[in-house]
């Protein structure tokens, strides 16, 4: 149960982002980004040389005893997690400023349903049959939001398969520290991030409450959710924490309406209707069915 909550807390964090990005609403998205990582990888890099010291020394000294083909294939799927995560990162505010603020939300409709697909692919997690009802019920709200508009399902696909991917990958057998992986992902994917600098407008100064706003995304908004969705998918399925993804638009739509009156569209209302009905069926299903397995077992 743990860890269910555990992914659960990660979505309903991510789903009040809103709160701490309006208040920069002045400033360029890319400038954001940038010291968002880079506030993340110092924070968590600090955080593991002063609390996980030994797990480090455990990591290196277990890295040193693999095989040659164990250990690329440790490098292979931390580099890989780490360009995910930058690939997501950019994409989603490139797509953002020069594409559509709806594409983006769309590809958070859109994640949980290839999340899913990919677990039962390559993962062969099993889908009930509620579940499978759930999915379809995630594609029709999906269409119903990018009806139209094709160029936004596009790009949508591609940060949502990004991000789907890397949830994958985080399924990996290796007994390193979830919260030293996170760190290498991050700190990776800042390198990676660190040439758009030179293409940053820095000539305007920041205040002081810019680089609170930052630091406070960086730690509750960035490392947070990442280490309680790595924690979570130590026992759930991927599909489980893919389908819990949907938390994050419902709340951010939630917000918009309740909070930040914005106005609500019919279509918007019938696809975020069906999108709760299809995760409560897909949990009732998930659960039942492990319920249902667990008598098995027994019997």
């Amino acid at each position: 149960m743990k860890h269910y909550l555990a992914a659960i807390l990660g979505f309903v964090i991510w789903g009040t982002f809103s709160l701490v990005l309006k208040p920069l609403s002045d400033f360029a998205a890319l400038d954001i980004l940038l010291f968002r990582v880079i506030f993340a990888s110092i924070l968590i890099g600090c955080a593991c040389l002063l609390w996980r010291r030994k797990q480090l020394l455990y990591t290196l000294r277990y890295i040193r005893k693999l095989s040659g083909k164990t250990r690329r294939m440790l490098a292979v799927n931390l580099v890989t997690s780490a360009l995910l995560l930058a690939i997501n990162w950019y994409l989603f505010i490139y797509v953002m400023n020069q594409v559509s603020v709806s594409a983006t939300a769309l590809a958070y409709l859109i994640c949980p349903i290839i999340t899913t697909v990919l677990a039962s692919l390559f993962l062969k997690e099993r889908l009930y049959q509620l579940q499978r009802v759930a999915v379809a019920i995630c594609v029709l709200s999906c269409l119903i939001m990018g009806y139209g508009h094709f160029l936004d399902i596009l790009f949508s696909s591609v940060i949502a398969l990004t991000y789907a991917m890397y949830l994958i990958l985080q399924k990996n057998k290796f007994p390193m520290d979830r919260m030293l992986m996170l760190a290498t992902h991050i700190i990776i994917a800042t390198l990676c991030l660190l040439p758009l600098l030179s293409v940053s407008d820095f000539s305007r100064p920041k205040p002081v409450m810019f680089f609170g706003y930052i630091g406070l995304i960086a730690l509750v908004y960035t490392i947070i959710p990442l280490l309680l969705n790595v924690f979570a998918l130590r026992k759930l399925d991927s599909s489980v924490v893919g389908i819990l993804l949907y938390l994050n638009p419902l709340i951010g739509f939630g917000l918009g309406i309740f909070y930040y009156n914005e106005p609500v569209t019919t279509v918007q209302l019938i696809a975020f209707t069906l999108i709760f009905i299809a995760v409560v069926l897909f949990n009732v299903s998930y659960f039942n069915g492990k319920k249902k397995d667990r008598i098995l077992r027994v019997e």
